[in-house]
């Protein structure tokens, strides 16, 4: 490969570029869509996203009982499902490591002894 690096220039076959003449492209047409909606409608986006994916027991059945009377229920749940979502409310279901589980356990370890209440 240094050989033909060390050719003589004359030895080397070189063409000139090619240079395409310039052309106007056509103009790009703009199309703005309205929202749409019927999704916009929906009980979900009425309220924060962060919402669907809180730590607190509470605040998870909050979540789910905004799903209970939403017209696509039953698909925003399949599509968890089929997306297999990790974690957060979908379709009124809670996700917990791609699970469905009934409800959200308050963080920290559950108590050794049952306390008494007291009156």
């Amino acid at each position: 490969m240094i050989e033909q690096l060390d050719q003589e220039p004359s030895d080397r076959t070189t063409s000139p570029a090619v240079v395409p003449s310039p052309q106007k492209e056509p103009a790009m047409q703009l199309t703005v869509f309205e929202p749409t909606t019927a999704l916009d409608d929906l009980p979900c986006r009425s309220v924060e996203p962060e919402l669907f994916f809180a730590e607190s027991p509470a605040d998870v059945e909050l979540a789910k009982s905004v799903c209970t009377d939403c017209p696509i229920r039953e698909a925003c749940l399949q599509g968890a499902l089929e997306r297999k979502e990790p974690w957060g409310v979908w379709g009124g279901e809670l996700f917990v490591q791609g699970v469905v589980v009934a409800r959200k356990r308050p963080r920290g370890r559950p108590r050794k002894v049952d306390v008494a209440v007291v009156a």
